[in-house]
């Protein structure tokens, strides 16, 4: 897991060593520079070292040919499969990293295929003179470009990097007017600063010097798993999908520093942590990390508790409290360069810290089985024109389009569920997962710190796609199928829990301890922006007379002071 950079221009070495440099926390156990002056090509890298921890697997690498050059971000968590078929390299380090380099030095672009896990890389090409970046399937591992000034290309794994190359990014208003006006995020490749873009979940961009950068779609999940739904017996099934999960928990475990798990007390955890007791056996002492804020009305210890009954696994909460709000608002802010989940965010973001201080680098979740097994409650009640809505769990709109000057808001782009299939249960694009793995990347990765996602394992995915909606909801329950399953894994009280969503006291503490800073913050984005129209300050004022149950909207206000500050 690292922070990568690759520079194609005039001053591209010095470009590339100062992106680096303000992207160290992604990578604080080495720097690497590699260079090809006559082309004016720079890739930096920056290793946090999880797998072969010696020196022989810094990067960038170059392939034993010398004719490619790569910087790799991620986890590639089958390389030692890959590396048995391709024995015949000679490979200098035990990385997965350079697998990775001898698949594509063996089977270019088609070694895409083969990889299980999480990445983003750049590779440059010298005999052709051209650059490709890739990203992930789903998206979990972050990959940026823009041009540079005198024509040329910069990637790297954050935005702020990119500041540090001497571009003058400035807010793009259109991201903005999408975000307050729908609260949709993360839905394309723009970003919310204007000549920064991502590269697509599941894209490759392809590059050369004098040309314009061109993205390819390199997996197609709608195509992958077609149109016919699975109509085996359920039990088959559900057999196969649980020993994917055996086998997808089982590689993310392959590590050379310690793994530990988060834990919340819902369904998703509990069959996290079964499936790694059924891996490991009962005598598994894997650290178990999870987050309170001392408010039984939201915080899950109870049940995390429960859940740990009977086993050897330690657990470490960790304590979020309203006065660390504002400093570590702020500094989460930075690392994120972009508006963020507000409070259950930063409770997240102390999860990483913790395991940090206790030596635990790698860290697994659940993210992903909602969104395959119509898990949230906007499932129940979705169609094919409207995108998954922001916030569950909340009677009032989590956004305020009724503040904001029409003219501003026309800016926004619209956005529908796309209708490859005509059903939003067979959907990620538009869900919480694009915006979910952005949060969690960068707040782990501020942290020095790995997280995996076991769930989101591509085969997991393409399977739990296939099923019909009868298996996922079932009268107004939600993973049906799922639940089913969990009878082999998860004791009775946690496997028929009623779905929770994971909170924070995030609407007591801006109406209490926290409205004097957040009044400030807010007061200082309606300042510095004209997006507002005049009965914004006017809404605030009755959301603290305590009008309202949702405060998604202040804290989007509240992130325009910060994020534009960074």
């Amino acid at each position: 897991m690292c922070g990568i950079v690759a520079v194609v221009g005039t001053g591209a070495e010095q470009v590339a060593a100062a992106m680096s440099d303000c992207i160290r926390h992604r990578g604080p156990d080495a720097r690497g520079l590699w260079t090809d002056p006559v082309a004016e090509v720079a890739l930096a890298h920056r290793r946090l070292s999880i797998v072969d921890l010696s020196e022989a697997g810094r990067q960038p690498m170059v392939s034993a040919d010398d004719r490619y050059a790569m910087v790799f971000n991620g986890e590639v968590y089958n390389y030692r499969e890959l590396r048995a078929e391709l024995a015949d390299y000679p490979y200098q380090s035990q990385t997965d990293s350079e697998v990775v380099l001898a698949a594509w030095a063996r089977w270019g672009e088609a070694c895409l295929e083969r990889l299980i896990g999480m990445f983003a890389f750049v590779i440059w090409d010298r005999r052709e003179r051209s650059l490709v970046g890739v990203r992930d399937r789903f998206g979990v591992k972050p990959l940026l470009h823009a041009r540079t000034r005198d024509g040329g290309l910069a990637l790297a794994s954050e935005i702020k990097a990119f500041r540090a190359a001497g571009l003058a990014i400035e807010p793009d208003s259109t991201a903005w007017a999408t975000y307050l006006a729908s609260g949709i995020s993360d839905h394309s490749p723009r970003t919310f600063w204007r000549g920064v873009e991502a590269v697509p979940a599941g894209c490759l961009l392809r590059w050369k010097p004098g040309g314009a950068p061109q993205l390819a779609r390199w997996y197609d999940l709608p195509a992958r798993i077609g149109l016919e739904l699975d109509t085996r017996p359920t039990t088959t099934v559900a057999d196969e999908y649980l020993e994917l999960l055996r086998d997808s928990v089982k590689l993310r475990f392959r590590s050379d520093v310690p793994v530990g798990v988060n834990l919340s007390g819902g369904l998703d955890s509990s069959l996290l942590l079964g499936i790694i007791q059924s891996v490991q056996g009962a005598d598994s002492d894997v650290k178990a990390f999870t987050f309170v804020t001392g408010d039984e009305a939201y915080d899950e210890l109870p049940w995390v508790r429960l859940m740990l009954e009977h086993t050897r696994h330690p657990l470490l909460p960790s304590l979020l409290t309203a006065a660390e709000v504002p400093a570590l608002a702020e500094q989460i802010s930075r690392a994120v360069d972009e508006p963020y989940g507000g409070i259950p965010t930063l409770a997240y973001a102390k999860i990483f810290q913790r395991a940090r201080e206790e030596g635990v680098l790698v860290l697994l979740d659940g993210q992903g089985l909602d969104e395959q097994w119509a898990g949230y409650d906007y499932y129940r009640r979705a169609d094919s024109t409207r995108p998954a809505p922001t916030v569950q769990g909340s009677i009032d709109s989590a956004i305020r389009p009724d503040c904001l000057r029409p003219e501003f808001a026309a800016l926004g782009e619209l956005v529908v569920t796309p209708t490859r299939f005509g059903d939003p249960l067979r959907d990620l694009t538009l869900t919480k997962i694009p915006r979910a793995l952005r949060y969690n990347d960068r707040v782990s990765m501020a942290a020095s710190t790995e997280l995996r996602e076991p769930f989101l394992d591509h085969r997991l995915v393409e399977l739990a796609f296939r099923q019909p909606r009868d298996r996922k909801i079932v009268g107004d329950t939600g993973k049906a199928l799922l639940r089913e399953l969990a009878t082999r894994l998860v004791p009775d009280p946690l496997r028929t829990a009623p779905k929770r969503p994971v909170q924070t006291p995030q609407r007591e503490w801006l109406r209490g301890p926290l409205r004097a800073w957040a009044g400030e913050r807010i007061d200082a984005a309606l300042d510095r922006v004209d997006w507002f129209a005049p009965n914004a300050r006017d809404a605030w004022q009755e959301y603290l007379a305590g009008r309202g149950d949702n405060s998604h909207w202040v804290w989007q206000w509240i992130s325009i002071a910060m994020v534009l500050a960074a």
